[in-house]
């Protein structure tokens, strides 16, 4: 691990969900389709035009990472953050195994509809991987199930911290070769850099 990205202030992202699947039709016409290896998220993100004193940062990190070798974290920025209106310190309630995609859980903040809402990105304490919730959430007793995918890739703890905000995707770069490019220099004659990186989550 070679840290987290100094620099989220993204002018564009483009989140990718990977899901691998084998797909065979017959002479009749009947599909069959089988997962041949689990989901991870990709991502291409791109940064507005810098100077060089702003991106210099960004650019001696990513050369850090020695191409695909390394594994990072980039946390998005805010707007990304749950929709749902959940402020409390979400815990998994029970132990859960491999495969999993509905999980209970407990410590929510308040009851009612909207706790999580669907598309929001969650994170259990100690696992790389980051799922998505795929349908509403309505708390009860301050606590809910919740409909996840993919499903989980390892077993799940009894009081695992739910992360809803922030949440830290780990990924490499998917290209070993990594293009800085300065361009024309802004009205005090210094260049302007433009850079945008590929990566893919590391589990």
């Amino acid at each position: 691990m070679s840290g987290a990205l100094p620099n989220t202030d993204f002018q564009v992202f483009n989140i990718k969900s990977n899901q691998p699947t084998l797909v065979s039709v017959s002479d009749s016409g009947k599909s069959f389709r089988r997962q041949v290896s689990g989901q991870r998220w990709s991502m291409t993100l791109s940064y507005p035009i810098m100077t060089r004193s702003v991106f210099a940062p960004t650019m001696a990190f990513i050369v850090k990472q020695r191409g695909a070798k390394e594994s990072f974290t980039i946390t998005y920025p805010s707007y990304m953050n749950a929709q749902g209106n959940e402020t409390g310190t979400v815990l998994v309630n029970g132990v859960h195994s491999a495969g999993d995609t509905t999980i209970a859980m407990d410590g929510f903040g308040g009851d009612g509809a909207g706790r999580f809402l669907a598309g929001d990105f969650i994170k259990f304490s100690g696992h790389d991987k980051v799922y998505m919730v795929v349908a509403d959430v309505t708390s009860s007793s301050n606590a809910a199930t919740v409909t996840i995918e993919p499903s989980i890739t390892t077993a799940l703890a009894n009081n695992e911290t739910v992360t809803y905000d922030s949440v830290p995707f780990t990924v490499y770069l998917l290209n070993d070769v990594q293009e800085f490019n300065a361009g024309q220099g802004n009205s005090s004659g210094l260049p302007l850099f433009k850079f945008e990186l590929d990566v893919i989550e590391a589990i």
